[in-house]
């Protein structure tokens, strides 16, 4: 078995995590171009988390966001910015999404994995 293992000044590690976040009363707002809109926000502030992105995908009510980070990452507080940041640029670019979800864009809860 090989792990790709990333290592630190004083650890080597190998953390992939699977965050599933879902629309505010599974409503399926997700289309594609949503999605990948969705997908360039992450990326857009992943690296200032220490957060590398390897799969973004889902469905018209939730998404999975598969990635890899540092020992030292803030997993709540990524996961919120994520959230907030997604939901306020989505709204931004999609003003008719007022009219299908309200204020809330995601869901209050979300589902983060440990993978590997």
């Amino acid at each position: 078995m090989s792990y790709g293992l990333n290592s630190g000044s004083h650890s080597v590690y190998s953390l992939h995590y699977h965050l599933i976040l879902v629309t505010k009363y599974r409503r399926g707002v997700l289309t594609e171009d949503r999605t990948n809109f969705i997908h360039g926000v992450i990326d857009g502030f992943a690296d200032n988390y220490g957060v590398e992105v390897s799969h973004l995908d889902g469905e018209d009510d939730h998404i999975h966001v598969l990635f890899k980070t540092k020992p030292t990452t803030d997993l709540v507080k990524f996961v919120n910015t994520l959230k907030g940041a997604t939901a306020r640029r989505v709204r931004n670019e999609f003003p008719e999404l007022k009219d299908e979800q309200g204020d809330s864009f995601w869901n209050d809860s979300y589902c983060l994995i440990s993978t590997g």
